[in-house]
């Protein structure tokens, strides 16, 4: 373990740091010949970029190299929120025909910050319920809740994990001052209510092939105190059922889940059920 992390941080220090398109960015030249090579495949599927990355190894806090809030593009290192946002960024950018990587940074941009606006840590989307709404807000994504059913079961948010453990963040232990605004934000998230899919209601059947595409966002709820969502990735149906495909942290890389997502759901007594988000087709601004 304490080889892997050295090697993870000898990658991210051989990485560039570059203060050009306009804003601060940290980023590898693999990184931004990847991006522009899978951009000129012609695909415009969420699930054609998913599915590349596939073996690609887990790292957590990869955006939490910097002391000062940049927009950090990693594509040799995912988890399940990056992993989500890069392929967003890529579909997004295809479905556009915008093929060079300064395209890439400034939608990369508009999904990972409030508004669409890097304007410090804070601006930063952390709680993926506030990524949901921020982005349908900017018409990027649409939230599935309905037909009922399968959407039987409410969520009602209770948000303050960050706030009441912020000496697991490296930024809010280096920056104390930063605490009440995120504790501002968890408080404009709690009382919010969404629909969503109980685990014990997933299955292989005609009414959820029908109701969650290949390639939406599954985010999976949970009843840890503080948070919301669990973990990221995205839907594939497969002969026997709906399946994860998602950067794992039990696995240590990106991986379409053999186990059927209601079997590894009923692993994990926290999840409670699934929310689905769905790219539109919009402009990008």
């Amino acid at each position: 373990m304490v080889y892997r992390t050295l090697i993870s941080l000898l990658i991210m220090l051989a990485c560039c740091q570059q203060e050009a398109l306009s804003q601060p960015l940290t980023y590898c030249s693999a990184d931004s010949a990847e991006i522009v090579g899978l951009l000129r495949r012609g695909s415009t599927s969420p699930l054609f970029f998913a599915q590349h990355f596939i073996g690609r190894p887990y790292v957590a806090h990869t955006l939490e190299v910097n002391d000062d809030e940049r927009l950090v593009i990693n594509t040799r290192q995912l988890d399940c929120t990056t992993l989500v946002e890069t392929v967003a960024a890529l579909t997004l950018c295809a479905q556009h025909g915008d093929s060079t990587f300064a395209d890439y940074v400034r939608v990369l941009t508009q999904l990972r910050y409030r508004q669409g606006k890097l304007n410090g840590y804070a601006s930063r989307l952390h709680y993926f319920s506030d990524w949901i709404a921020d982005k349908q807000a900017m018409k990027i994504v649409q939230e599935i809740q309905k037909p009922n059913p399968p959407f039987t079961a409410v969520q009602k948010l209770n948000i303050n994990y960050m706030s009441r453990h912020a000496d697991a963040y490296k930024a809010l232990k280096a920056h104390p001052d930063l605490v009440p605004l995120i504790a501002q934000q968890e408080r404009a998230l709690t009382g919010k209510t969404y629909r969503y899919i109980p685990k014990n209601r997933i299955a292989n059947t005609k009414l959820l092939r029908n109701t969650i595409h290949d390639g939406d966002i599954i985010a999976i709820t949970c009843k840890k105190p503080g948070l919301d969502i669990a973990h990221l990735g995205f839907a594939v149906w497969k002969k026997d059922g709906l399946h994860l495909l998602n950067a794992s942290q039990l696995h240590k890389k990106v991986v379409l889940e053999p186990m059927t997502l209601s079997q590894y759901l009923t692993k994990h007594p926290s999840h409670t059920g699934i929310r689905i988000i769905r790219l539109w087709n919009y402009p990008i601004l």
